[in-house]
């Protein structure tokens, strides 16, 4: 039996996506009515507020390819950007398990989603496989990655999926596999992003996989473009 198949972790996973379904509509049916009442863009922090309740998980298909990538690349160090409520972190962390090996560094700026996925992960029985940092990525993924990175999961602010990339590049080897959620429904704000690993110099193979809401799958050739090309 593989791990997401156990009653703790099928248990867990059955209650937040049911979470999922009761809270999330209500929560976007708000945000549609408060942008078509006040009209225009809303800035970075209205979004972070009025997401604090949303769970946006990752579909499960989603979740169950997250489980199978990580069973075949069998990596030693997965680093998740954007953790919500733990569900794409019990897919990747219940990989590892059933790998007997590796660990997941998971990141997560709002903290009381952060301690949702904290709890999450306990009730299944992974905790001691995730290390969750909590704040901004961009800060708290600026240490303790000199190991090396073998999988990387972009599914936070997709404003910042390129930013976080670049911050991580250094430490991806050759074969590293970089997975990025919601490509198809956030497309001005991912566009940057798939862009850079699509390029034919960028160092990555990169392909578009239609699953759910969209993801770009790219695969770290080792050729990396010069690191004056990133941001600092």
């Amino acid at each position: 039996m593989d791990s997401l198949s156990t009653p703790e972790v099928s248990r867990v996973l059955a209650r937040i996506y049911h979470e999922a379904d009761s809270t999330d509509p209500a929560v976007f049916d708000h945000i549609i009515a408060e942008i078509d009442r006040t009209g225009g863009p809303k800035s970075a922090q209205y979004w972070a507020k009025e997401l604090d309740r949303a769970y946006m998980p990752v579909a499960p298909d989603v979740g169950r390819f997250l489980y199978m990538l990580t069973r075949a690349r069998r990596p030693r160090l997965i680093v998740e950007f954007g953790t919500s409520f733990g569900i794409s972190a019990i897919h990747l962390a219940s990989a590892l398990r059933d790998n007997g090996a590796g660990r997941l560094i998971a990141t997560e700026l709002n903290p009381i989603k952060a301690a949702k996925a904290r709890e999450n992960l306990r009730s299944t029985g992974l905790a001691d496989l995730v290390e969750l940092r909590e704040g901004d990525a961009l800060q708290t993924l600026r240490h303790g990655l000199d190991a090396g990175i073998d999988m990387v999961l972009l599914d936070g602010w997709k404003e910042i999926y390129l930013p976080v990339l670049q911050l991580l590049e250094p430490h991806l080897g050759p074969g590293a596999l970089v997975i990025a959620d919601d490509t198809t429904v956030y497309p001005e704000s991912v566009t940057p992003y798939l862009e850079y690993v699509r390029k034919e110099d960028s160092g990555y193979l990169s392909v578009a996989i239609p699953l759910d809401d969209g993801l770009e799958l790219s695969f770290c050739t080792g050729a990396a473009r010069p690191r004056s090309d990133k941001a600092s």
